[in-house]
């Protein structure tokens, strides 16, 4: 019988180096101290990401404000309101913003003609003849302007004081001004004629598209700040 040379033990981990190795790749407690004392790391893009945010949703609520009253036009209901002959009626108060009917002539020297970017049609502003504080834009038709065109005598539309008058007509008392007119005064009223509350609706789909961003951008600054930590002082 040949003998067999002994084998070798299995090698056993060597407790302390295993140990040892641990204790390296423990993390000591004062790397944890020179961690904190490191400045607080720089967010250029994220404060200007609040800013945009911030004046994003400032513009969306400033916007939604300033269409409310057509807003409120737009969800008028019942006939317009009649105010007979505006040569010697002065529109009260509580018409501000109606939806009203009225009848007169049309003042042809204290009168001017525009045009809007992408509109075909032209509009014609008119003072009332005989009453100052009563003005009325009419639409004209493209092709029906000219020497010819009689200007109608009954007018069915929006009524609102001239000071008072939104962000479509704003610049009309200015453009009065640069014909050598006197412009309309501040207690003036505006018809705009052809302007029903059906045909105001559209503004509904921009207050909902204006609240939508609005609500957007206050998310996300409330999801952006949320996620910004308090900057701690470096320690000396």
């Amino acid at each position: 019988m040949t003998p067999t040379p002994p084998s070798d033990p299995p090698a056993t981990p060597d407790a302390g180096s295993s140990f040892e190795d641990r204790e390296a790749r423990r993390p000591r407690a004062d790397s944890h101290d020179e961690l904190a004392k490191l400045p607080a790391p720089r967010r250029p893009w994220r404060r200007a990401t609040l800013v945009t945010l911030s004046l994003s949703a400032l513009g969306s609520l400033v916007l939604a404000l300033l269409v409310m009253p057509d807003v409120g036009y737009s969800l008028t209901s019942g006939p317009p309101r009649d105010l007979g002959d505006l040569t010697t009626t002065t529109p009260a108060p509580d018409t501000k913003n109606a939806w009203v009917h009225g009848e007169a002539s049309l003042s042809t020297t204290r009168a001017i003609r525009y045009r809007r970017p992408l509109e075909s049609d032209s509009y014609r502003l008119a003072q009332v003849e005989g009453n100052p504080r009563v003005w009325v834009q009419i639409r004209v038709p493209a092709g029906e302007e000219g020497p010819r065109f009689v200007p109608p005598t009954s007018f069915v539309g929006r009524i609102v004081p001239v000071a008072e008058s939104g962000l479509r007509q704003q610049d009309l008392r200015a453009a009065v001004s640069e014909v050598g007119l006197a412009p309309p005064s501040d207690d003036a009223w505006l018809l705009i004629d052809g302007e029903s509350p059906a045909a105001m609706r559209w503004v509904l789909g921009l207050l909902l598209l204006l609240t939508g961003f609005f609500v957007f951008n206050v998310v996300g600054l409330l999801q952006l700040g949320r996620n910004i930590p308090a900057e701690r002082e470096p320690q000396a």
